[in-house]
């Protein structure tokens, strides 16, 4: 594998593009003396940022698990009609990323809000933990969703029909059989949750809610220390470290799996009765709280600057600025993803797993503490690349990556690799058989991975107010900008253009489960 220099030059890019950053801001901190360390690490703001971004993340779980567990037995279980049209209005929030969500928060409430000015109720203006709370749960609940619906679908009835034919009452078979066969769906679900709490700036700036992210910020545009910043975004980094080791412990030799004889089979939905009226209720306020409403506020607000004129070339520009940092960051990370996606199937070991380990730190790293390390690097070894879109590029592409990977991973799973040998055995090279034979084969996947991270880099706001070049607005700076003025006339453009995209993606992510469960499985192929 040494000698081929189309799989080792992306793997050598990706393992240096995220590695050397992280141990360059390592170095960074290091640099003060011990004792200078020492009180940078113990100061009583770490410990109150601390409490605060724990707290928020325990916070936004909990709300996520009252929305998300009602709601992923409600459309696997019950009888309700309509399960179809709930679980499309359960997974839509994923088209309003986190700082438009806290956009709309705050345009609607307070007195000049849109409930004030269109019915006349003035609530009070959401900000601080209970407004970035909101903001997240609402946004974030659908990651919890999805994981419990696809175990609640999971779960062998027969489990459940064995306890009760052992006198357990049905509450008890709740809690001792489905519960722990939701275990890893659950804890998968929170882990999402909780790195994208971690790592939101979005939110908590709009909010004026101090994280460590928030945090990184304000020392970043205050007064930029490089030796308390690195030093934030090391611990911001820990506590990231922390929870993913919590949730391998948490599934550390778990199996759920069947052993006996037979197969599983769909459970009998629970008749509700009367109590349908109040699974439609809760269904439709969740699906109001985060849909309609982010649909609503957006659309008056842009009623409203549609009547004064719309800022055309503005919005152009700023489209026009997310698509060329997005569209070249996706071809990358698809590159860079193919060749680690690769070895990761067709020559598994403890090596290829480890680089494909690497490759999902860049993502699970924290967005304001990934770019604060490409500034830390960039302006100790290459100042030349500071605030370039090249240096944009690469950091979508590293931190985005591991979207890549999967649907990649997943149509490399379905090529047959007899395909590739056969090839070879006609005098093919490596490469040859591989662009011959298994490369037609996963373009689809290719494609699914492009649109991923196209519509991600779109989003993404805290990596491009960092990494942007000068005068560089894209969509997403553009609402984060006039939200925080409260300029929310002037921002409801840019952010319907942006959940208009992002709409894109969730479709897309549907097209693509519905087709997965769908699609045969090529003869002479096994999942591993």
């Amino acid at each position: 594998m040494r000698r081929r220099w189309y799989v080792t030059v992306p793997v050598m890019i990706v393992l240096m593009g995220v590695l050397v950053p992280l141990g360059y801001l390592l170095v960074r901190a290091l640099e003060a003396d011990p004792q200078t360390l020492w009180d940078l690490v113990v100061r009583g703001r770490n410990l109150r940022l601390l409490g605060n971004t724990v707290g928020l993340a325990v916070g936004v779980l909990v709300g996520t698990t009252l929305i998300a567990f009602p709601l992923a037995w409600l459309t696997t279980r019950t009888d309700l009609r309509g399960r179809k049209v709930l679980t499309l209005l359960g997974v839509l929030p994923l088209a309003v990323p986190g700082y438009v969500m806290a956009y709309v928060l705050l345009a609607t409430t307070g007195p000049y809000g849109t409930l004030a000015q269109t019915i006349g109720a003035v609530l009070p203006r959401l900000n601080g933990y209970d407004g970035a709370l909101i903001a997240l749960s609402l946004g974030t609940y659908p990651y919890l969703f999805l994981n419990l619906r696809t175990a609640l679908l999971g779960v062998d009835p027969a489990l459940e029909e064995s306890a009760q034919a052992l006198g357990y009452s049905r509450w008890r078979v709740f809690v001792r059989v489905v519960l722990p066969q939701l275990r890893p769906g659950y804890l998968a679900g929170s882990l999402l949750v909780g790195l994208h709490v971690l790592g939101d700036f979005g939110v908590v700036s709009l909010m004026r809610f101090e994280t460590f992210s928030y945090a990184l910020y304000l020392q970043y545009t205050a007064s930029y220390d490089r030796i308390y910043a690195a030093c934030l975004a090391l611990m911001l980094l820990a506590l990231t470290g922390a929870v993913l080791l919590l949730e391998a412990r948490l599934l550390k030799g778990l199996l759920l799996h069947r052993t006996g004889s037979g197969t599983t089979r769909r459970s009998v939905p629970h008749r509700l009765g009367a109590w349908r009226w109040a699974g439609y209720a809760f269904g439709g306020g969740v699906a109001l709280a985060s849909v309609g409403l982010p649909v609503g506020t957006v659309g008056y607000w842009m009623a409203d600057r549609v009547a004064a004129g719309l800022p055309w070339a503005s919005l152009g520009a700023s489209l026009w600025a997310s698509v060329s940092a997005s569209a070249p960051a996706a071809a990358l990370a698809a590159l860079l993803a193919t060749p680690i996606a690769y070895l990761g199937v067709r020559h598994h070991s403890g090596w290829t797993q480890g680089i494909e380990r690497i490759a999902y730190l860049g993502y699970a790293t924290p967005p304001l503490a990934f770019a604060l390390a490409l500034i830390v690097f960039t302006l100790g070894a290459v100042p030349f690349a500071y605030q370039t879109l090249a240096l944009l590029v690469t950091a979508y592409a590293l931190h985005f990556m591991a979207e890549a990977i999967g649907p990649i991973r997943s149509a490399l799973y379905q090529a047959p690799p007899n395909l590739e040998e056969a090839a070879r055995s006609l005098g093919r090279s490596p490469l040859g058989a591989f662009a011959s034979t298994t490369f037609p084969l996963m373009r689809r996947g290719l494609l699914v991975s492009v649109a991923f991270v196209f519509l991600s880099a779109m989003k993404e706001l805290p990596i491009t107010f960092l990494l942007a070049p000068v005068g560089f607005q894209t969509l997403a700076l553009r609402t984060w900008s006039y939200a925080e003025e409260a300029m929310f006339g002037e921002a409801a453009p840019y952010a319907l253009t942006i959940m208009f995209f992002s709409a894109c993606f969730v479709g897309l992510l549907l097209a693509r489960e519905q087709t997965a469960a769908s699609a045969p499985t090529p003869a002479g192929t096994s999942a591993e």
